[in-house]
């Protein structure tokens, strides 16, 4: 039996000994630690990759951390205001899970969804939590043909099933990419083979406005690879990674706006600090920026915020040589955000992608930093705002569908709302809370914008919904 949790230490050691120590030059910070842990015996303690935070229909932040609660992790809650509630706390790796390392997924049910990359029968789990932390496993990953040691949650398709992947499986199966029923019936689309000892890896995904899911891995190749695959299994290696544009593709790949896809590499490029890249949906991969001694390495991925530029955060890097905040634009211009400094109240080392509440201000975790005394830092809980104004987003975040179709939509300030319009047609709705409403494509819609007039003014949708024949 292969012990995940020491997999997961070895995983995370092998991307911090990558990264390297550097300076970067710091800008206009607006930064706000919200809260540092170790506050309560409770708390959760070292956020770390991959992490990814999730929107409630509350209006608060979820994510998970591999350490703290009861001692192998919690999934936890983060109000915008910084107020910090533990919905569960992993005891050990038990047939209920341990060390939930991917962070949270919003599913149209309004609960979230996860992994553990321990427990279960030993190589980790599927689980679903309410907000108010009802916790359900739904499934139990075998730790062969199934793979073992998840380290994303698994996103909700357009069609209402769920899609993740494993990493190793007991030298069986370098990896597999999975479909799962939100019953937790789950079927295998594919599995990443390879001699023994080779390392494939594959890490979270994103549906592309195709249908597909597009994915990187971890080694295979030697440096890692960009692949898609459809709901049906089939796949397509898109690009394999070299030392010249960039390895260990850790960070989750995004679509942009563009329907360009964008990340990071953590080595590789032309000073082994990693790289920025843009690829075409058919595959071709340019390099926008090699990071250098002055920029950190990139660990986490990208995030496109509603201004249409990129931000990420560099896990080495900054003026106290303990990572930093940047953003990019699509033509490769880099700017420095924010520089942590070693074991700083401010936090040090981010791991964990920035995620934009619909408020218009970025928020995520670093693995260290934070309270005095607390094995030299817990992490910290903190915000970016960029001045940028409130939004709307769907769940899932990519939606489309025909006329008659009900969407949620995710926002503040719904009480008192006056139109829900689809690119200029306006639709029933109901604002279930001041957070969350729904809505029904209405007749004549097409595919644009979706706009919701409130009482405080009229928000916007962060991505095109699709109305589909």
């Amino acid at each position: 039996m292969q012990n995940t949790y020491v997999t997961r230490l070895q995983v995370l050691a092998v991307v911090i000994v990558i990264v390297t120590a550097s300076a970067m030059t710091l800008h206009a910070q607006k930064f706000s630690v919200l809260y540092r842990l170790g506050s309560k015996s409770t708390d959760p303690a070292y956020p770390s990759w991959i992490g990814l935070f999730a929107q409630g229909r509350d209006g608060n932040l979820y994510s998970t951390s591999q350490y703290g609660g009861k001692g192998y992790g919690t999934v936890f809650q983060l109000t915008p205001a910084g107020k910090v509630k533990v919905l569960r706390g992993f005891a050990g790796q038990n047939a209920q899970g341990g060390l939930p390392t991917g962070g949270l997924t919003l599913g149209t049910d309004g609960s979230l969804y996860g992994t553990s990359a321990g427990g279960g029968l030993a190589y980790g789990t599927v689980f679903k939590i309410t907000t108010s932390g009802k916790f359900t496993t739904l499934h139990n990953f075998n730790g062969s043909t199934e793979g073992e040691t998840p380290y994303a949650p698994p996103i909700q398709g357009t069609d209402g099933n769920f899609y993740g992947t494993t990493c190793e499986g007991y030298n069986q199966v370098r990896g597999v990419v999975y479909k799962m029923m939100p019953s937790g019936k789950m079927t295998i689309l594919h599995t990443f083979s390879g001699r023994p000892g080779s390392f494939a890896c594959p890490l979270a995904l994103v549906q592309g406005i195709d249908g597909d899911f597009y994915g990187t891995t971890l080694g295979a190749g030697g440096g890692g690879m960009v692949f898609k695959i459809t709901a049906h299994g089939e796949f397509t290696a898109l690009h394999t990674f070299s030392s010249t544009d960039g390895q260990f593709a850790t960070g989750p790949i995004i679509q942009a706006s563009d329907g360009n896809f964008y990340g990071t590499t953590a080595k590789g490029g032309s000073n082994n600090s990693g790289t920025v890249y843009k690829m075409t949906p058919a595959g071709a991969l340019n390099v926008l920026y090699n990071f250098k001694g002055l920029d950190g390495s990139p660990f986490a991925g990208l995030l496109q915020g509603t201004d249409g530029k990129f931000y990420g955060a560099a896990s080495r890097g900054g003026t106290g040589t303990v990572g930093g905040l940047f953003q990019f634009t699509s033509k490769g211009k880099y700017t420095g955000l924010h520089s942590f400094k070693f074991r700083s109240p401010t936090g040090d080392i981010p791991l964990v992608s920035l995620f934009q509440h619909t408020n218009g201000t970025f928020y995520s975790d670093t693995y260290e930093g934070g309270l005095k005394g607390c094995n030299d830092g817990c992490g910290v809980l903190y915000s970016l705002s960029m001045g940028l104004g409130p939004f709307v987003s769907f769940v899932p975040s990519l939606s489309s569908g025909k006329v008659g179709k009900t969407i949620q939509i995710l926002g503040q300030g719904f009480t008192g709302t006056t139109n829900v319009s689809f690119n200029g047609a306006s639709a029933t709705f109901s604002a279930v809370s001041d957070t969350y409403l729904t809505a029904v494509v209405p007749a004549g819609a097409t595919t644009g914008s979706v706009t919701v007039t409130t009482p405080g003014g009229t928000l916007t949708s962060n991505k095109v919904f699709r109305v589909t024949p």
